[in-house]
């Protein structure tokens, strides 16, 4: 019947990554996602290989302001999640150099002069780390004033983006 769900439909299940939170997995049958990205950074990997994939929503670009907070929750932070998902992507068997990346948020979400610029400065955090790793980015949408919302399902490497302006598909293989 034209419609009806597929098998593998009743089987997938949804890991919501929160702020400052990072999930990896390698399960076909899991889609990984995260929410409202404002000035916060979501960062996808995807090794279409050995369907090893992460996603980290970090908040901040340096963990020095709260070394506690970053030992407690290190995916909180561009500088100490950035490692915390490389570990957990490698450790599933997903290969740096196989590896295609997405990068999402970075959003100047505070109305009138953001003195911060928590935005930028997470953007900028994300270049870093992405060039340090020698990670490959497919794509990304970063800046601007919307939040973005993620969605990547592992067994196909499709990775999902909407906003309130677009949603659009990117393949990660």
């Amino acid at each position: 019947m034209a419609g009806s769900p597929t098998v593998g439909a009743f089987f997938t299940q949804r890991v919501v990554v929160g702020v400052g939170d990072m999930a990896a997995g390698n399960n076909s049958s899991i889609i990984l996602s995260t929410f409202a990205l404002g000035s916060c950074i979501g960062v996808v990997m995807h090794d279409s290989a050995t369907k090893a994939s992460a996603l980290l929503h970090f908040m901040l670009p340096d963990s020095t302001i709260s070394p506690e907070k970053a030992a407690k929750q290190p995916a909180m932070f561009a500088d100490t999640g950035f490692p915390h998902m490389m570990k957990a992507f490698l450790g599933l068997k997903g290969a740096a150099n196989r590896a295609k990346c997405y990068i999402a948020g970075g959003a100047g979400v505070i109305s009138g002069t953001d003195a911060f610029k928590i935005g930028e400065r997470n953007i900028a955090a994300a270049r870093v780390f992405v060039q340090r790793l020698g990670l490959t980015v497919v794509a990304a949408d970063v800046g601007g004033i919307n939040n973005r919302t993620l969605h990547l399902n592992i067994g196909t490497g499709e990775l999902t983006m909407k906003s309130p302006v677009e949603t659009r598909t990117i393949q990660l293989r």
